[in-house]
Parts: C-alpha cells; structure tokens; sequence
C-alpha cells in the first residue's frame, strides 16, 4: 500500500481498513462454513432446532465458497486464505460424509414403508425427493 504522499508505509486508515475488512472476510467465510456444517448434520441448529439434512444446500454454499476462493485468488493475505482453504477442506469431507451417509438411511426408510403396504405414508415420495441430484448442472 502506498499513501497518496508516495510514502511506501501505509496510513493508520488504511492499517484499520485493512483489518476490518480482513475481520469481516473471515466472519463471512466462518458463516457460510457454520451453516454449511449445520445443513450437513455436523452442527446443531443453534436455536436447537432439528435440522433435517439438505446435501443441495449445503453444495451450493460450498460451491459460493470455491468461487469466492478463485475471485479472490491473490487478493488475499496469507490467514484469509488458509482460513478459506481450511473450511472448504473441512466441508468438502464432510460433504462426502453426509452424502455416504445417506444412502445407508434410504432403505430403512423404504422397508418400513414396504412393511405398511396397507396404507402407503406421503413420507416415500418426500424421502425419496430428498435425494443428491448429480445430474443437474454438473
């Protein structure tokens, strides 16, 4: 940073700017990484609230956090982007987790359905609904 005097040391304005913005980057990469999480199951709701699993919410906030990382590439200091690298990591195994997860969950889902074949519950469109759809977009 140089100030407008053409010194090469920065202003006490431009030093408080720079870390604001920097507290406000990371407050926002931290956001979006705790909802991520909260949408994956690995955080809970902080109202305690269930929160049932939403793997296309959780993907298009991870894939708003990948932009973010390639719009700001070398824009940022070196903690913004550890900071930015770190959570994507961390989302993107979690992402993994609760997609293997989920599988395993749909047929117990859909064998207690079958078990009520008498009178078939508005739950198996709804869990089947629920599904990753990796072909949109991708």
């Amino acid at each position: 940073m140089t100030t407008p005097q053409g010194s090469s040391s920065p202003s006490r304005e431009e030093l408080e700017r720079h870390a604001r913005l920097s507290a406000l980057f990371a407050s926002m990469v931290l956001h979006q990484t705790n909802l991520t999480l909260m949408l994956l199951g690995q955080m809970p709701h902080p109202e305690g609230a269930k929160v049932d699993v939403d793997v296309d919410g959780a993907q298009l906030l991870i894939d708003q956090l990948e932009m973010l990382e390639a719009k700001t590439q070398g824009n940022l200091d070196e903690q913004e982007s550890q900071l930015l690298r770190n959570s994507l990591m961390t989302l993107r195994m979690a992402f993994v987790q609760a997609v293997d997860a989920k599988p395993a969950s749909r047929p117990a889902v859909s064998a207690a359905n079958a078990a009520q074949t008498a009178a078939p519950t508005p739950s198996a469109p709804e869990a089947q609904g629920t599904a990753p759809k990796a072909d949109q977009g991708s």
